[in-house]
Protein backbone atom coordinates (compact mmCIF):
# COMPACT_ATOMS: atom_id res chain seq x y z
CA UNK A 1 0.00 0.00 0.00
CA UNK A 2 1.33 3.27 -0.81
CA UNK A 3 1.11 5.97 2.16
CA UNK A 4 2.82 9.37 3.15
CA UNK A 5 3.18 10.16 6.94
CA UNK A 6 4.00 13.50 8.01
CA UNK A 7 5.58 14.12 10.99
CA UNK A 8 7.09 17.30 12.78
CA UNK A 9 4.02 19.59 13.51
CA UNK A 10 3.49 21.22 16.97
CA UNK A 11 3.02 24.04 18.70
CA UNK A 12 5.69 27.20 18.54
CA UNK A 13 5.61 30.93 18.79
CA UNK A 14 6.31 33.29 16.15
CA UNK A 15 9.69 33.85 14.95
CA UNK A 16 10.71 30.15 15.57
CA UNK A 17 11.57 27.25 13.61
CA UNK A 18 10.05 23.66 12.94
CA UNK A 19 11.16 20.85 10.16
CA UNK A 20 8.26 18.68 8.71
CA UNK A 21 9.46 15.34 7.83
CA UNK A 22 6.84 13.38 5.39
CA UNK A 23 8.26 9.86 4.78
CA UNK A 24 6.94 7.53 2.44
CA UNK A 25 5.84 3.62 2.17
CA UNK A 26 8.62 2.73 -0.48
CA UNK A 27 10.51 3.98 -3.39
CA UNK A 28 7.30 4.57 -5.81
CA UNK A 29 7.55 8.79 -5.48
CA UNK A 30 11.36 8.75 -6.67
CA UNK A 31 10.17 9.87 -10.20
CA UNK A 32 7.24 12.25 -8.61
CA UNK A 33 6.71 15.70 -7.72
CA UNK A 34 6.47 15.99 -3.91
CA UNK A 35 4.81 18.72 -2.35
CA UNK A 36 3.87 20.45 0.67
CA UNK A 37 0.18 22.36 0.85
CA UNK A 38 -1.86 23.69 3.79
CA UNK A 39 -5.03 24.56 5.10
CA UNK A 40 -5.90 26.82 7.91
CA UNK A 41 -9.71 26.41 9.23
CA UNK A 42 -12.29 27.92 6.74
CA UNK A 43 -9.86 28.10 3.77
CA UNK A 44 -8.69 26.59 0.53
CA UNK A 45 -5.84 24.24 0.58
CA UNK A 46 -2.87 26.12 -0.44
CA UNK A 47 0.03 25.53 -2.25
CA UNK A 48 3.20 25.72 -0.07
CA UNK A 49 6.75 24.09 -1.74
CA UNK A 50 7.72 21.64 -4.05
CA UNK A 51 10.30 19.70 -5.47
CA UNK A 52 10.50 18.15 -9.15
CA UNK A 53 11.97 15.03 -10.19
CA UNK A 54 14.03 16.01 -13.44
CA UNK A 55 15.22 18.22 -13.88
CA UNK A 56 15.54 18.73 -9.92
CA UNK A 57 14.03 22.25 -9.22
CA UNK A 58 12.25 23.37 -6.00
CA UNK A 59 9.31 25.80 -6.22
CA UNK A 60 7.45 28.10 -3.42
CA UNK A 61 4.28 30.25 -2.54
CA UNK A 62 5.57 33.87 -2.36
CA UNK A 63 4.26 33.99 1.06
CA UNK A 64 6.91 31.62 2.59
CA UNK A 65 10.07 32.37 -0.35
CA UNK A 66 12.90 33.05 1.50
CA UNK A 67 11.48 31.55 4.92
CA UNK A 68 10.90 27.93 4.01
CA UNK A 69 12.81 25.29 2.24
CA UNK A 70 11.96 21.76 0.29
CA UNK A 71 14.62 18.81 0.44
CA UNK A 72 14.28 15.47 -0.55
CA UNK A 73 15.83 12.25 -0.05
CA UNK A 74 15.42 9.23 -2.63
CA UNK A 75 17.87 7.28 -1.07
CA UNK A 76 15.78 7.63 2.45
CA UNK A 77 11.96 7.78 1.01
CA UNK A 78 11.60 11.31 2.96
CA UNK A 79 10.83 14.81 1.85
CA UNK A 80 11.54 17.51 3.88
CA UNK A 81 9.73 21.34 5.00
CA UNK A 82 12.08 23.60 6.99
CA UNK A 83 9.93 26.50 8.40
CA UNK A 84 11.93 29.48 9.53
CA UNK A 85 11.37 32.54 10.80
CA UNK A 86 7.59 31.26 11.72
CA UNK A 87 4.53 33.27 11.87
CA UNK A 88 0.76 33.06 12.87
CA UNK A 89 -0.38 33.14 9.00
CA UNK A 90 1.64 30.10 9.11
CA UNK A 91 -0.68 28.43 11.28
CA UNK A 92 -2.64 25.14 9.55
CA UNK A 93 -2.67 21.78 9.22
CA UNK A 94 0.44 20.84 6.56
CA UNK A 95 -0.15 18.18 3.88
CA UNK A 96 2.26 16.04 2.08
CA UNK A 97 1.87 15.17 -1.69
CA UNK A 98 2.85 13.48 -4.21
CA UNK A 99 2.03 13.36 -8.24
CA UNK A 100 1.83 10.31 -10.12
CA UNK A 101 5.27 9.40 -11.76
CA UNK A 102 6.85 11.85 -14.25
CA UNK A 103 4.64 15.10 -13.86
CA UNK A 104 5.91 18.36 -13.10
CA UNK A 105 5.30 20.78 -10.53
CA UNK A 106 1.44 21.66 -9.98
CA UNK A 107 0.20 24.11 -7.68
CA UNK A 108 -3.38 23.22 -7.38
CA UNK A 109 -4.01 20.41 -5.09
CA UNK A 110 -5.74 18.45 -7.71
CA UNK A 111 -2.29 17.87 -9.65
CA UNK A 112 -1.70 15.46 -6.72
CA UNK A 113 -2.89 12.22 -6.66
CA UNK A 114 -1.56 10.58 -3.14
CA UNK A 115 -1.74 12.65 0.11
CA UNK A 116 -0.90 12.08 3.65
CA UNK A 117 -3.08 12.56 6.88
CA UNK A 118 -1.59 16.23 7.96
CA UNK A 119 -0.09 17.65 10.17
CA UNK A 120 -1.22 20.79 12.50
CA UNK A 121 1.60 23.39 12.89
CA UNK A 122 0.47 26.25 15.30
CA UNK A 123 2.06 29.20 15.87
CA UNK A 124 1.13 31.36 18.22
CA UNK A 125 2.11 35.59 18.51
Amino acid sequence: QVRLVESGGGLVQAGSSLRLSCATSNATFTRSTMAWFRQAPGKERQFVGAVTWRPRGTYYADSVKGRFAVSRDNAENTFDLQMNSLKPDDTAVYYCAATRPGLGVMYSPTGYTYWGQGTQVTVSS
